[in-house]
């Protein structure tokens, strides 16, 4: 630790005159008593190493792979806030990306804004195809129950009975008729009718036969599945019916709405995806500075987090120590008076003030911390890295 105490110059001549007259003094004269020394000041000053450095900089890297296609600019250019600084080879494909990513979400939006406009179709899809189920249910219903009887009421079974009797008379007469002319040659056109309508009456007998039999008869075991079958298919489509009316009877159907916002969420994502990978190509100055060191050329190969230049506000420098220990860190304050000399410019003195403490040591030999002063003015010569002197004021 470095600590200056200035001695004002009143005290110095007082004592500095009282040391002339003792050393004059005879030995048996009396010793003069000393002249009170007036109250020193209590101001004192702790020292410390330090490096110039810009109020703001930043080592940039690039968030993706690539080739650099061009590196805008050189070392020590200054660059304004925005300014691209270098490009990465594949534009053109990332602004395919972007085109088919808005035509997707463009396609999204409009499925979803058509689901509210159809609705009212859909709803009445819906109630129809509701209704259609309710008839066929009971239909099938009918059906099923008409199983457990013979198959028709007494009206059918009455005129199916009469249906019969009218076939056996006629199949009597027209078998009469045919019993006078069956004995003819058998290329006799007479004949030839009479056996056409001979056979056309015992077809017809036959036939009433058959369906008096079937109408006064008991469904076998094939109908009546069949029927339960119906039955079961008229139900589940009902069911089914309903819970469709139910979906849409107040609105477009919630599952459907879901489905839709969640591709048009996913479509918006892959759009600002493929507009950060096209941003990703470029990398642009956070703020205004100067590329202190450009560590990347064109057409090299560049990973995620490679460094690509030292980006520098040199517009405004300051000052941090080096070497300050925990003692003297512990009698300054933040808003302090320092001074400061430089060993590239020895001749010069810049008055700065303390503007930032460090909260903890930093690394290295011994328990040092870091301390930022900023600082009215500078010379011109003063460059980055150069080395400081720093007298920081502390009151006791």
């Amino acid at each position: 630790m470095k600590t200056r105490r200035r001695i004002p110059v009143v005290i110095f001549l007082s004592i500095l005159l009282t040391l002339l007259i003792s050393a004059c003094s005879t030995g048996g004269a009396a010793t003069p008593e000393p002249t009170p020394a007036a109250e020193s000041s209590t101001s004192t000053f702790v020292s410390a190493t330090g490096v110039v450095i810009p109020s703001r900089w930043t080592m940039l890297s690039i968030p993706t792979s690539g080739v650099v296609e061009t590196v805008v600019g050189k070392e020590n250019q200054v660059f304004k806030t925005g300014d691209v600084l270098l490009r990465l080879k594949g534009k053109a494909a990332q602004e395919a990306a972007i085109s088919a990513a808005e035509v997707a979400q463009l396609a999204a939006q409009r499925k979803l804004d058509n689901l509210s406009k159809d609705h009212n179709t859909v709803r009445a899809a819906a109630q129809l195809r509701l209704a259609d189920a309710v008839k066929a249910l009971d239909k099938a219903q009918e059906k099923r129950e008409a199983k457990n009887y013979k198959r028709a009421d007494t009206a059918i079974i009455d005129r199916a009975r009469a249906d019969l009797i009218l076939a056996e008379d006629e199949f009597k007469k027209a078998n009469d008729l045919w019993a006078y002319y069956q004995d003819r040659d058998e290329n006799d056109i007479t004949r030839a009718g009479v056996l056409s309508m001979f056979s056309a009456a015992r077809l017809a007998r036959d036939k009433a036969v058959w369906n008096l039999n079937y109408l006064e008869s008991l469904p076998d075991d094939m109908e009546v599945a069949q029927a339960e079958g119906s039955l079961v298919v008229a139900k589940a489509e009902l069911e089914e019916a309903q819970r469709q009316w139910d979906k849409v009877k107040n609105g477009p159907d919630p599952e459907d709405v879901k489905q839709l916002e969640g591709e048009l969420q996913n479509a918006t994502k892959q759009l600002e995806a493929a507009r950060s990978a096209l941003a990703d190509l470029e990398l642009k100055a956070p703020f205004d500075g100067t590329t202190s060191k450009i560590s990347i050329r064109e057409g090299e190969w560049v990973n995620p987090g490679q460094t690509a230049m030292l980006l520098a506000d040199l517009s405004k420098l300051q000052v941090e120590t080096t070497d300050l220990n925990e003692i003297d860190v512990a009698r300054i304050r933040e808003g302090a008076p320092a001074e400061i000399t430089f060993d590239a410019v020895p001749d010069v003195k810049v008055s700065g003030v303390v503007e930032k403490i460090a909260a903890c040591s930093s690394e290295g030999s011994g328990v040092n911390y870091t301390v930022t002063i900023s600082m009215q003015d500078w010379p011109e010569k003063l460059r980055w890295g150069m080395t400081a002197f720093v007298d920081i004021k502390v009151e006791e």
